[in-house]
């Protein structure tokens, strides 16, 4: 695999991987174990938020999945990962920061990958 600023060949992976990732996610807010329930209660969201969370990252995920939709799928998932970042940062809940941050620049990332990668 090269890295080319041409065509991208690792935004695909990205993507997919970035998929994995939020399908998981999806999968923790729908169900909602009672850590993630008490995170929502903490930072003064509804009971019922986590599952506005977990339907949009579940829609991302199919997004980032299917190429000619990838960027559109990118800019859900930095859009969901931005209010996860600006959620810990209003709260100070620093131990939650890293995760979505680091996911925030992936998306990004692959949203520019899929931008390249149609042009090419």
């Amino acid at each position: 695999m090269s890295f080319s600023l041409q065509r991208p060949r690792w935004a695909p992976v990205l993507a997919w991987l970035l998929a994995a990732f939020f399908v998981f996610g999806a999968v923790g807010n729908l169900l909602a174990p009672p850590d993630i329930a008490e995170s929502y209660r903490r930072w003064g969201y509804p009971d019922w938020f986590h599952v506005v969370t977990g339907v949009l990252e579940l829609a991302a995920a199919g997004l980032l999945a299917w190429r000619r939709a990838r960027p559109v799928g990118a800019g859900l998932a930095a859009t969901v990962m931005g209010a996860a970042v600006l959620t810990v940062l209003l709260h100070r809940d620093w131990g939650h920061l890293p995760p979505p941050l680091i996911v925030l620049a992936l998306s990004v990332l692959a949203g520019w990958g899929a931008l390249r990668s149609g042009r090419a």
